[in-house]
């Protein structure tokens, strides 16, 4: 009985030491940038593609860049959670986006983004230069943008002023080519699904980058339309048969950049728009400035200085096509793109989604559909 103790004994110490060998030697790994590629959930094992393209951060080496993510450092909050601005040992300028326990998003948007991302190279995308997965953490390290989000200059009176015509024009130009490449000419063909001007981020030089790819979907070739029951994205910028019908192609996306161009140019937050002569949003405002030759009006005061008067006309006219009610009435982002260089006619465009009594209809419908499901995801 004895021996058979002993033997017992000797036999769980030697399964041990191997074990705690094992774990260590994985936390070194770990510790020089190796990917782990399984996540798990609810004991449930979440495979993770390939990321060699991304590397891995350790938490210490996020936490010594956020000074152990000091309220300071702390730059914004939204649908994910906190973002802190840090700096990496090699003098690196980051900005780290740590999921919140609170928030409504999880694994399965961590995971999207993070595969999402490493796929995609252009210079109007974010660039994502690490993640972070410790116990309960799940963390994305992204280059750090100088001038934060677009809507921060242009719903803000003290910085409006700050963002001329010309450096407007500039960031359309840049956001529909990102768009461009998301849909036509990535590795992964791309619909983002969350596209606003608080997903809109600005580098030092106020070149926009696209953000947030945790809603993002990938669509082979000619897919045309996809349905889903749960309806996800920002109040405003979601187009009408998403949002009544759970449908969502490319010109979902195409009609949220319209939403965005009409922003840019008026100043104003499309769902936050009031005017006293009537009742309509920002889309049915420039429609009805537009009927009556006057889209000049849409234009803020803060850009009549600086403005070029024939490519604010053709840019909200690009905005209006792209918000047209039907999908199939808006352009690709190839032909945006190609109306925004060129000084060519430009086709009539019909009346936009949400407008007037029939905008009523609509926003009541989505509420009443119990099977549908809009979550208000805020800028991050």
């Amino acid at each position: 009985m004895v021996m058979l103790s002993v033997s017992s004994a000797a036999l769980l110490l030697s399964t041990v030491a191997y074990a705690c060998r094992k774990k260590m030697k994985m936390h070194h790994k770990k510790g020089r940038g190796s990917s782990p590629h399984t996540l798990v959930k609810d004991h449930s094992s979440v495979q993770i593609e390939n990321l060699d393209e991304v590397p891995f951060l350790s938490m210490y080496q996020i936490a010594k860049a956020t000074d152990n993510f000091k309220i300071d450092n702390k730059i914004g909050e939204g649908g994910f959670g906190p973002v802190y601005k840090g700096v990496l040992e090699d003098g690196k300028v980051i900005a780290v986006k740590r999921l919140s326990e609170t928030s409504q998003q999880g694994l399965d948007e961590f995971q999207n983004e993070v595969i999402c991302i490493a796929k995609l190279q252009h210079r109007n995308l974010v660039k994502l230069l690490g993640y972070c997965i410790h116990a309960n953490e799940r963390i994305l390290v992204y280059e750090y943008m100088e001038n934060k989000s677009l809507d921060s200059f242009l719903f803000d009176e003290a910085t409006g002023s700050m963002l001329d015509w010309p450096q407007r024009f500039h960031i359309i130009h840049g956001i529909a080519r990102g768009i461009l490449y998301l849909h036509q000419d990535s590795r992964l063909q791309i619909i983002h699904r969350d596209l606003k001007a608080g997903n809109i981020l600005l580098d030092s030089e106020m070149n926009p980058k696209i953000s947030d790819f945790g809603l993002a979907r990938k669509f082979v070739g000619q897919d045309d339309m996809a349905k889903t029951k749960k309806v996800v994205g920002t109040y405003g910028y979601i187009s009408p048969e998403y949002a009544v019908h759970g449908c969502f192609s490319i010109k979902s996306d195409v009609f949220s950049f319209g939403v965005i161009v009409l922003e840019i140019v008026s100043g104003k937050k499309n769902r936050e728009f009031s005017h006293e002569a009537h009742s309509d949003n920002l889309l049915g405002h420039a429609w009805r400035l537009y009927k009556e030759n006057k889209s000049i009006q849409l234009l803020s005061a803060s850009l009549r200085n600086s403005c070029v008067i024939s490519e604010v006309l053709r840019s909200i006219h690009i905005g209006l096509l792209c918000v047209q009610h039907h999908a199939e009435d808006r352009p690709t982002m190839l032909s945006v793109v190609l109306m925004l260089i060129s000084e060519g006619a430009l086709p009539p465009p019909k009346q936009p989604a949400f407008f007037t009594e029939e905008s009523h209809r609509q926003v009541n419908s989505v509420s009443t559909l119990e099977e549908y499901t809009i979550t208000l995801l805020h800028a991050r």
